[in-house]
């Protein structure tokens, strides 16, 4: 076993959270910290294109290409669920929106852990103070730190025109949608910078990287965490092949995300008993959480041909096309290689009975049947809907005892009848916005789900069928009170039961946040260094 000897933090994973704790935890030349990361570099160029998600999704360069379990709700479907692989983590292949959520989500933490400090008006400053703005320091945003803020650098009519319509149905246009209630509709912002993706890494690890207080270390499949009676001393994992250790003086963080923190928890006989002895692994600490509690966001995938106005289909399907968009970005860094995956977003009610948003939208100008197939040679646009704050939940559990294998994934969408109730309605209002005025002109006709699907019972079927993942895995490790059976950390991240181990990533989420959520894990990982900090200036 080779051993890589002793920090005063270890680190597993170097997505958006693991990236932002190296930072901010080695900007004390006091404070040794190792790295590990189970990816390689974030040094392939359709990472930083930013419509090469196309190319890093279900690519076992950039991604684990992950599959669902067949889930009932998608009427037996098994879908893809990328994770990004390497440095940068999802953030080198995913929307780039950034997207806050709502003030009620974070008060909702609040309450549901006991805990203020998770209030809106205490993370609202957390999200500013690593923002880079494109319109500088004002009221809602920050400028001059890592994570860097712009506008997308394309229109299309046809968006600009669904945008009408969608005002025309009563959702007005929106100036930002990161003030706390993200109602209305508007261009998504992007991590983007002068048409280039600005992933985690970028932001946060590549600019330190050299200190000579960091350590980080690629291609290290973390196995999992050694426990002594109810303390946590380091990791075991692998590189090359070869058995690894390295231990931690303070603590060790997880911030393998979702999937990853649970599996190692698993791995390491820390979750729910019965799972661990069926899996015939020791039970080294129970916590029947691990693994529970999964949400994500499924998007109803609604298409519409149109006539008379410009989309992808046809650009994408064209030769010159294709040359002029290559040329376009190469000069001016501008047109369609620099679309995230959608442009024009929308925040909306379900009914009358909620208090704030709970449905968003991705508009996109193309078309396709599902995420790796061409682009539909007819013009169109999508309308994808998903419900921001879903009752349905699912789990992670691992499949076996090896690292290397991919866990179970189980989302369980469209289980609970509020949420098929609530994708028939969201349905229902994206035909609603596509019947005004403003898109009369260009005829949209329903290709996806159809107009045959023309009742509540049908609909919810319809979903199934059109319903896809948005890629917001969270919550397998939930934040919540010692009460709660199923909390896996308190409020301060600290693994509930066990000394020197710490979650830092969006599994701990006990709710889904109203919106994308790659930047709320930035400050989920701000947040936690913070404690981490604090802790040790106590201590010490």
């Amino acid at each position: 076993m080779k051993d890589f000897g002793e920090y005063d933090y270890v680190i597993v994973g170097a997505g958006a959270a693991g990236c932002v704790l190296a930072n901010r935890l080695s900007a004390d030349p006091d404070i040794k910290v190792l790295l590990l990361e189970a990816g390689g570099k974030d040094d392939w160029i359709w990472i930083h294109i930013p419509v090469g998600y196309l190319f890093c999704i279900n690519n076992p360069r950039t991604d684990w290409c992950y599959k669902t379990e067949a889930e009932p709700g998608l009427n037996g479907r098994s879908i893809i669920y990328a994770r990004g692989k390497g440095l940068g983590g999802s953030t080198s292949i995913n929307a780039m929106i950034y997207m806050r959520g709502q003030a009620r989500d974070y008060d909702e933490w609040a309450t549901l852990t006991g805990d203020s400090d998770w209030a809106w008006d205490k993370v609202f400053p957390v999200f500013k103070g690593c923002e880079d703005h494109w319109a500088g320091n004002s009221e809602l945003h920050g400028a001059g730190n890592e994570w860097r803020v712009e506008q997308q650098r394309l229109r299309w009519d046809i968006l600009d025109r669904f945008a009408e319509a969608a005002n025309q149905a009563g959702i007005p246009a929106t100036p930002d949608f990161n003030g706390g209630n993200n109602f209305g509709t508007s261009q998504f912002e992007v991590n983007q910078k002068k048409g280039v993706r600005w992933n985690a890494s970028k932001a946060f690890l590549h600019p330190i990287a050299k200190r000579p207080n960091l350590q980080v270390v690629t291609h290290a499949m973390t196995d999992k965490v050694m426990t002594d009676g109810r303390s946590v001393s380091g990791v075991q994992f692998f590189v090359d092949g070869e058995r690894c250790v390295a231990r931690s003086r303070i603590e060790t963080v997880l911030a393998a995300g979702s999937l990853g923190s649970p599996a190692i928890l698993q791995r390491s006989g820390i979750g729910d008993p019965a799972f661990l002895q069926e899996m015939g692994l020791t039970v080294a600490h129970g916590l029947p959480g691990v693994g529970y509690n999964l949400q994500d966001h499924l998007q109803l995938r609604s298409v519409f041909k149109v006539q008379g106005i410009k989309t992808l289909n046809k650009q994408a399907n064209s030769l010159w096309g294709k040359a002029m968009m290559g040329l376009e970005y190469a000069l001016f860094r501008r047109g369609p290689l620099t679309m995230a995956p959608s442009q024009l977003g929308l925040f909306a009610h379900s009914s009358a009975d909620e208090a704030t948003p709970d449905l968003e939208y991705h508009v996109q100008p193309l078309s396709l049947d599902k995420f790796g197939d061409p682009l539909h040679t007819f013009p169109a646009f999508t309308a994808s809907v998903c419900d921001l704050r879903p009752k349905s939940r699912g789990w992670i559990k691992i499949r076996d005892r090896d690292p290397a294998s991919a866990p179970r994934i189980a989302p369980c969408y469209l289980s609970d009848e509020a949420d098929r109730a609530k994708a028939a309605r969201a349905i229902r209002l994206t035909r609603k916005i596509a019947s005004q005025p403003a898109l009369a002109p260009y005829q949209p006709s329903e290709h996806l789900p159809g107009a045959a699907f023309d009742t509540d019972e049908k609909l919810a079927e319809a979903a199934g069928t059109i319903g896809t993942t948005i890629f917001h895995p969270v919550g397998t490790c939930k934040m919540g009170r010692r009460d709660d059976p199923r909390a896996v950390v308190d409020s301060r991240l600290r693994v509930l039961g066990l000394q020197g181990l710490r979650i830092v990533d969006a599994s701990i989420m006990p709710t889904i946040t109203s919106g994308n959520t790659s930047s709320p894990t930035v400050m989920i990982a701000e947040r936690g260094a913070a404690m981490i900090r604090e802790d040790r200036r106590r201590a010490n």
